[in-house]
């Protein structure tokens, strides 16, 4: 049977988020902080959109590219929270999840060979489709002293003659770095130099709790042109069953990228576009009391993992914490297979995301106070073993 398959798909491994997701579910008594999976429930209004719009019988195919009153919403939204104004007509796509649009994204653009520069640790699926649009994943390794950040240097040594793109994930999962205009502002220049695309994931683009809010790259001069930008409603509006997401950018890529999904998808769930309408009319209030809330868990776990002498910089973005677990000379793999086994506390090792995640654990704090507290309990108790030994 193996002699069926690409040699290609069984070339790429397994996420291992869901590995340890699947330990966590087959395991009783296990609290997991390891799916980056809000714990609110859809707001309401938003519900009842989707609701209605079955009530009401709306549960045929949209256009390919979405339904014309969503991409509108998404354009609005858009110019209401980055300044980039978009045209609905030819420069968006709904998608099914961001994770589609990335997908699409590179299929749209890369030729056998083309190299594309990603940052690591990052999203575990950015290598993986890379490789199956038949390009080469080029991953940068961040370093903790820079907070996780992309700097100019790091950009212009790892470019090639036969470097295509970049992809930009900030705010990042799985460290919660963000980069502030400033940062961005070092590395355009390095971008238009050797006229790169940019395909910049902006999901937790509505999660960062410094007094900066996001910037978006592709609002500098020259950028909005060379730019797709993938967002979604998973993170913000806690629509992660829904699958729904888009991107936008110039017409010419978008309608590539149309072609691949009417073939692959036809379209986005219809009844999920009607509730995503009214996500991005009427959902700011909502997400900004998720953003409080995840800003108190935020605080809170960050604090705890300092007073277990745990270091980790403090993420001013997305929902997640990177501590580094180094001092314990196991790797990421082993403390997280420990830690599940030992005190039933799930959390995913550093090198799911990539070689540079390797020394770290990726926490999750998308879960009530209460679980994370007890959570704290048990990484506790984990670590004082070894303190006694």
């Amino acid at each position: 049977m193996r002699d069926f398959l690409s040699e290609k798909v069984k070339g790429i491994k397994p996420s291992g988020i869901r590995r340890f997701f699947d330990l966590a579910n087959s395991t009783e008594g296990v609290i997991s902080l390891g799916v980056g999976e809000p714990d609110f429930d859809t707001p309401w209004h938003i519900r009842e959109a989707g609701i209605t719009a079955l009530h009401q019988g709306k549960t045929f195919y949209t256009s390919n590219s979405g339904m014309p009153e969503l991409k509108k919403a998404v354009c609005s939204y858009t110019k209401r929270h980055t300044g980039i104004e978009y045209n609905g007509e030819n420069e968006v796509i709904v998608t099914v999840g961001g994770s589609e649009a990335i997908d699409l994204a590179l299929r749209a653009v890369l030729n056998c060979g083309d190299e594309v520069i990603f940052t690591d640790p990052s999203y575990v699926s950015y290598s993986p489709c890379i490789t199956l649009a038949d390009g080469v994943p080029v991953p940068i390794s961040l370093k903790n002293e820079n907070r996780f950040k992309l700097t100019a240097e790091e950009l212009e040594g790892a470019i090639t003659e036969k470097t295509k793109a970049v992809i930009l994930s900030f705010p990042n999962n799985p460290t919660g770095a963000v980069m502030t205009r400033e940062d961005l502002e070092k590395i355009v220049p390095v971008i238009l130099k050797h006229d790169l695309l940019v395909i910049s994931d902006e999901i937790y683009s509505s999660l960062t709790y410094s007094s900066e809010k996001h910037v978006s790259i592709a609002s500098f001069d020259g950028m909005k042109e060379r730019t797709v930008l993938i967002n979604g409603f998973s993170k913000a509006f806690a629509m992660t069953g829904w699958r729904l997401g888009y991107a936008l950018g110039p017409k010419e890529i978008i309608s590539q990228m149309v072609k691949i999904h009417q073939f692959a998808i036809m379209c986005a769930p219809t009844v999920s576009q009607y509730a995503a309408v009214e996500a991005l009319n009427n959902g700011d209030e909502d997400v900004e009391k998720m953003r409080d809330e995840y800003d108190r868990r935020r605080r809170y776990l960050y604090n705890e993992l300092l007073k277990m002498g745990l270091p980790c910089f403090e993420p001013e973005g997305a929902f997640y914490m990177f501590p580094d677990i180094r001092r314990f000379n196991m790797t990421s793999e082993e403390f997280a297979t420990r830690l599940l086994n030992e005190q039933k506390l799930a959390v995913v090792p550093g090198d799911a995301f990539g070689e540079s995640g390797e020394g770290f654990i990726r926490i999750s704090y998308a879960y009530s106070v209460s679980e994370l507290k007890e959570a704290v309990r048990r990484l506790k108790l984990f670590i004082e073993s070894f303190e006694e030994n």
